[in-house]
């Protein structure tokens, strides 16, 4: 047992979720008895072995297929308000289990322990929605111009939903589509990232749990494990009606046409490149909070986190000296450790991309601010740790244009009013999280008008990253355009129907028409 399980309890973690002891493997549910490969999963906070968990082969795929096809059909007759109550007992558990959970996406992925709790938190807060909206999936009543009929929509589960999910967040956006989904009458298959693997086991335990529990099928919830290659499975699969990826904008494009191609439904969540614009009259304390958290939070690796600030002359020296100051007061290490800010990337290639990017925002001409690099010795280990660095850079710098999922944020310079500021902003192919921070009514008013931000997501005086579930989460452009989570996102998983009742004798046509024989 290393050192940093045995005095942060992430080995009593996993006993608590199901998996077995370190290095000795894992198995869940349909994956027991697979033939495919095995995956190691490694941790960034201490280079560590975790545990391993096998692929999923095609033949193994069609099992999970026809376990969740014929759970589907038991599933869709049960009433949505008693599939609210199963999605309750499920976020029970998850309250009984978020310490344990929370430790685990900590180490796995890398985040720090009080992300890790907050995103377990995001699963608890999704399962309450999901447990109310199990009594509201209203469809509308329309008046028909035809006497005597009486017409109506109504809304149907789809079916098989398919999730493919990224490491940065490794259990909430599945809980976000599952807890939706499960309400909406539909089972769930879901491909974690191959980068944590057994945060998908845990989960798919505590939902095990749940449906035995009730003499539920296990098809309702099932799990795939593997790279691209396995999703393509799904992406692929008629049988699969709506797919939700979450992860680069080069890979929403794959799964986008490959879907399109048999006529399935997307749900996209990709890219981010955000940015925070700071007005002259903007608090400055506000702004560092959000800009500091926003860039550094998950070591920079949010699909919000803030990439770009985007200040005013008059106030830009004041700015960046606030900013660098807050750098410097920063901690970097174990993010079990509740005294540190910033964990571990998730690997060595995410370091690469990070050194990449400062190579190239000076090559363009651009100054660092505050320096990066790669941190080693006690406590680094794994080599995934790094600083993060502040450099400032023109909005037209190709490496600007492009999110480095790193922290690394870059500091633009505006003048004038604040529809400059705007157009830099909007001037990158993303389009998922913004923010101004201002005092004046006017350029708030303008930041979120039709001429604003063209986010899927725009925020005054509050940084942009961290979503609540009331509101639906998502982007524009390269972000894919997908919606999750709260308001009407759950029309997604389902179909719509309108209905006609036509409670007379006669059988009158549409728009008057004569059909007499």
């Amino acid at each position: 047992m290393n050192t940093i399980a045995t005095n942060f309890g992430i080995d009593k973690a996993l006993q608590i979720l199901g998996i077995q002891a370190l290095n000795n493997g894992t198995s869940t549910g349909t994956n027991q008895f697979s033939s495919g490969e095995i995956i190691e999963s490694y941790s960034p906070v201490d280079g560590q072995l975790i545990g391993k968990v096998k692929t999923t082969s095609k033949a193994d795929y069609e099992n999970v297929m026809l376990a969740a096809t014929s759970a589907f059909k038991i599933w869709r007759t049960t009433p949505a308000p008693q599939r609210g109550e199963i999605v309750r007992q499920f976020g029970e558990k998850l309250r009984e289990k978020k310490e344990a959970l929370g430790k685990l996406v900590s180490y796995e992925m890398g985040k720090s322990y009080q992300e890790g709790l907050g995103e377990v938190q995001e699963m608890i807060d999704i399962c309450d929605f999901a447990v109310g909206l199990s009594r509201q999936l209203h469809g509308l009543t329309m008046h028909s111009e035809r006497p005597g009929h009486r017409m109506y929509e109504q809304y149907h589960p789809l079916g098989v939903v398919g999730i493919i999910s990224a490491f940065n967040f490794p259990v909430a956006v599945w809980a976000w589509n599952t807890a939706l989904a499960w309400v909406c009458g539909d089972v769930c298959v879901w491909k974690p990232s191959e980068k944590t693997p057994l945060c998908g086991v845990a989960c798919q335990n505590i939902a095990a749990e749940v449906f035995a529990e009730n003499n539920l099928p296990e098809g309702i919830s099932c799990l795939i494990n593997g790279d691209y290659k396995v999703g393509e499975f799904m992406t692929k699969d008629t049988r699969v009606p709506l797919i939700s990826a979450t992860g680069s904008t080069r890979m929403g494009k794959i799964v986008a046409q490959e879907v399109a191609g048999r006529l399935g439904k997307s749900l996209l969540e990709l890219g981010g490149n955000n940015a925070i614009i700071v007005t002259p009259d903007a608090d400055i304390k506000m702004t560092v909070i959000g800009a500091v958290f926003g860039a550094v939070g998950t070591a920079g690796q949010r699909c919000t986190s803030t990439r770009r600030l985007i200040i005013h002359e008059s106030v830009y020296d004041n700015v960046k000296n606030a900013v660098v100051d807050a750098y410097k007061q920063l901690r970097i290490g174990n993010p079990l450790d509740e005294k540190n800010h910033v964990g571990p990337l998730i690997d060595k290639d995410a370091v690469k991309m990070y050194k990449m990017a400062l190579e190239k925002v000076v090559e363009e001409g651009g100054k660092i601010v505050v320096e990066g690099g790669v941190l080693s010795g006690e406590g680094y280990e794994s080599g995934c740790y790094v600083k993060p660095a502040i450099a400032e850079a023109k909005p037209e710098f190709k490496i600007v244009q492009h999110e480095t999922f790193a922290p690394v944020l870059y500091l633009l310079k505006y003048e004038g009013d604040v529809e400059n500021a705007i157009d830099i902003q909007n001037n990158v192919a993303q389009g998922l999280s913004s923010a101004i921070m201002t005092n004046n009514l006017r350029d708030a008013e303008r930041f979120l008008s039709v001429q604003g931000s063209d986010c899927g997501i725009a925020n005054v005086n509050i940084g942009t990253s961290g979503a609540e579930i009331g509101g639906a989460f998502g982007g524009e452009k390269e972000t894919g355009g997908g919606r999750e989570s709260g308001s009407d996102a759950w029309k997604i998983y389902m179909r719509r129907q309108t209905n006609t009742i036509n409670y007379t004798t006669e059988l009158p046509l549409a728009q008057g028409i004569k059909f007499d024989l």
